[in-house]
């Protein structure tokens, strides 16, 4: 039975991380700094809880012998544009993972982000350049290149799980689905939105936390991975497609905000990586 760390366990994503691993019968160490909110999940039971603040705390003997870590843990989301992502979060984050390695830890998964590939538009594919485009993003790739050059001095397997768009229960309350559930539960008049012309990539978090346990527990592939469908699909269709599949209406008020400055018009992720991963 793998003994696998997860950070950042009572997220959006690490939810559904802790219970993918639990069904492939792995001994999961969670840890997170809010106990009240990680004691909400029907989870906690079964899992290791062990507080820690990536801030703060420098003491990782606290989880014990590991086998394996999956990192999800990052601060100050979704204000993408916060100088703390790399004044902050960046140091304290690597730091945090070079513990780890330094510790023993042998196989780290850490999950990025598509914003990494800045503003490039059409399909996207792992070997393209890093472009970041906000604080954010920058602080991951970098974040990513020096895990990299940590490789050169301990041997440690280290995948990086990059990340599209995602969406199910759970998620931000100001993502464009919550905000649309928000508009029907109010009975507005109509769901106020940009002109939904922008290409992007989605995938159910279920989906999402299903892939990287998957990429998590293999050895094989590693590296950047795209966690992606490779199926591009307006914003303003995956709207309609909520719509219909719930059986419910509401006008679209089209081009009531601006596209957003931080990200391309049209991207999308190539999976090809992520599908030879089994």
């Amino acid at each position: 039975m793998k003994k696998v760390l997860v950070t950042g366990c009572s997220g959006f994503i690490g939810n559904y991380v802790v219970r993918q691993l639990l069904k492939n019968n792995c001994q999961v160490i969670a840890t997170s700094v809010d106990e009240g909110k990680a004691r909400h999940h029907d989870w906690f039971p079964l899992v290791t809880w062990i507080p820690f603040n990536l801030q703060k705390d420098t003491d990782v003997s606290v989880f014990g012998q590991l086998d394996a870590v999956i990192h999800l843990a990052w601060e100050g989301l979704p204000n993408y544009k916060s100088l703390f992502h790399f004044e902050e979060n960046l140091p304290a984050h690597y730091h945090f993972l070079k513990n780890l390695i330094a510790n023993g830890v042998t196989d780290i998964t850490v999950t990025g982000t598509c914003f990494e590939y800045g503003m490039q538009e059409g399909i996207l594919r792992e070997d393209k350049p890093t472009l970041p485009a906000n604080p954010y993003a920058l602080a991951k790739d970098t974040l990513r290149k020096f895990l990299s050059e940590l490789q050169k001095l301990y041997p440690f397997d280290f995948k990086w799980v990059r990340l599209f768009y995602l969406y199910g229960e759970g998620q931000n309350p100001n993502s464009i689905l919550s905000q649309l559930q928000k508009a029907i539960i109010n009975k507005e008049p109509a769901f106020k939105m940009s002109g939904g012309e922008q290409v992007r990539d989605y995938l159910p978090v279920e989906k999402v936390a299903e892939n990287i346990v998957k990429v998590a527990l293999q050895n094989t592939i590693t590296g950047i991975i795209n966690c992606s469908s490779g199926a591009p699909v307006t914003v303003k269709q995956l709207v309609q497609n909520y719509l219909q599949e719930n059986n419910v209406s509401i006008p679209l008020q089209l081009g009531f905000y601006p596209y957003p400055d931080y990200e391309p018009m049209a991207f999308w992720g190539d999976n090809t990586k992520l599908k030879e991963i089994r």
